[in-house]
């Protein structure tokens, strides 16, 4: 009977200790809960066929999704709230007189299940889970390739993505001042040999190496990023005998300027095999040769972004974004895309800084190697709570 009730006294002072010291970091630890509630309406016409009833393409542009060589069909009415977010910051202080911060951030993009039939449901998916200690950051996050305060301010999801970087992933970053390094999870994305769908190999063996320096002013910002990589395909699978390898790298110049209010924005971005990092995947970073080896595609891509106060409560932003790849078409084939632009104008309404209002007008082109084309026309509106 002692031994019972000694384990049971045992048992609740163990309790209450872990209780004590859930306490203790909790009192040493600061939470904020972040994000906004977005609701978006577009009517999207295409003159060159139609995007199917769940695509992707129908919740936010993608250049490479751009209908060509189809029949014009009627005009496509959707709403949505998948660009709603929420996010998690911790800061705690540590018992060694440092402090560690904590993010985890979801929102509704992208995600497989959902439909528009009566419920309207979406997963959330993670967008950003990373910790930071001291000059130290580990998780996932924006590629140190990517500015993100060079991205315009848009109603669509991305807006210049012609023209931009946009990738997240897990890494592991060293900040110190104004320059960044980070070793980067890899993924390869190749071509077919005379076209076809995309092969995502997932066969690298040496992370991606990111690195950006930027100059900041009372002006603004100009950033220089470099990006190297090995690119990797191994498939020994059904008479395959394919092991190759190819090196990408890229250079992105990015700048916000300010004037006055107002700001100007341009991102200038170019290299061999940057495939996923530029204009969401609308070229693959290499293509697969007669002889089973990697030959990089070379791609470039370029936005400029004006956004002008009207008045305090008023603003609108004038975009434009170009991507253009460098195809061998004896080896990609014609349906590669050799080209895609947008432009986009909005205006935006806050009443006050957390509730913004908006509509906008964009206009899309896709250009195919064989010389077909198609474009894309979108109105969409939006109301937005930021808390």
């Amino acid at each position: 009977m002692k031994t019972k009730k000694t384990a049971a006294i045992i048992l609740a002072l163990g309790a209450l200790n872990g209780s004590l010291a859930n306490a203790n970091l909790v009192d040493k630890t600061n939470l904020q809960f972040s994000g906004y509630v977005k609701a978006d309406a577009m009517l999207s016409s295409y003159s060159d066929g139609t995007l199917a009833s769940g695509s992707i393409g129908r919740d936010f542009y993608l250049p490479s999704l751009t209908p060509v060589g189809g029949e014009k069909e009627s005009a496509q009415f959707d709403a949505h709230i998948k660009q709603s977010r929420f996010r998690f910051t911790t800061n705690t202080d540590l018992e060694n007189g440092g402090k560690i911060s904590g993010v985890l951030e979801f929102d509704f993009q992208t995600t497989p299940n959902g439909n528009e039939r009566v419920s309207n449901s979406y997963e959330p998916r993670i967008r950003h889970a990373f910790i930071k200690y001291n000059n130290w950051l580990i998780g996932q996050t924006w590629t140190t390739f990517l500015d993100v305060k060079s991205l315009p301010e848009t109603l669509d999801f991305i807006g210049a993505t012609d023209g931009s970087i946009f990738v997240r992933q897990t890494m592991l970053k060293y900040t110190t001042g104004n320059f960044e390094i980070s070793v980067e999870n890899p993924e390869t994305t190749v071509t077919p040999f005379g076209g076809g769908s995309r092969i995502v190999t997932d066969d690298n063996y040496i992370p991606d190496l990111a690195a950006r320096y930027t100059f900041k002013g009372d002006w603004g910002h100009f950033a220089v990023a470099g990006l190297v990589r090995k690119l990797s395909y191994v498939n020994k699978q059904n008479g395959a005998d394919i092991d190759t390898s190819a090196t990408s790298a890229g250079l992105s110049l990015t700048a916000k300027i300010n004037l006055g209010q107002d700001d100007l924005r341009i991102m200038a971005n170019i290299g061999r095999g940057l495939g996923r990092y530029i204009a969401l995947n609308t070229a693959d970073a290499a293509v697969l040769t007669a002889d089973n080896t990697l030959e990089t595609i070379n791609s470039s891509g370029f936005s400029i972004a004006y956004r002008h106060f009207w008045n305090p409560q008023w603003r609108s932003n004038f975009t434009y974004s170009i991507f253009s790849a460098d195809n061998d078409t004896a080896l990609t084939g014609l349906s590669a895309t050799k080209q895609t632009y947008s432009a986009r104008t909005n205006i935006l309404y806050s009443p006050s800084k957390e509730l913004t209002f908006g509509a906008e007008y964009a206009y899309a082109k896709r250009e195919l190697e064989s010389g077909a084309d198609g474009d894309m026309s979108r109105l969409q509106f939006s109301a937005t709570y930021a808390f």
